[in-house]
């Protein structure tokens, strides 16, 4: 049996900027939110602590965690 990855879309609730600055990113999954760090994401234009906070259970629920750097 072969593994696929799927990929989880962004979780709805997360604010207009932070939608933006993940758009500008390249960031539409999950997935793509746990290559990266907390603090590289907090350095995006328009990406809060807030976003932190709303994103932080969405990874976990599908057993991801941001990046460690």
């Amino acid at each position: 049996m072969t593994e696929t990855r799927q990929s989880h879309p962004l979780p709805e609730g997360l604010p207009r900027p932070t939608l933006r600055a993940l758009a500008a990113a390249g960031i539409t999954t999950l997935e793509e939110i746990a290559e990266r760090s907390e603090a590289e994401l907090l350095k995006l234009h328009g990406f809060g602590p807030k976003s932190i906070r709303l994103l932080r259970p969405a990874l976990e629920e599908i057993g991801l965690s941001f990046a460690e750097r």
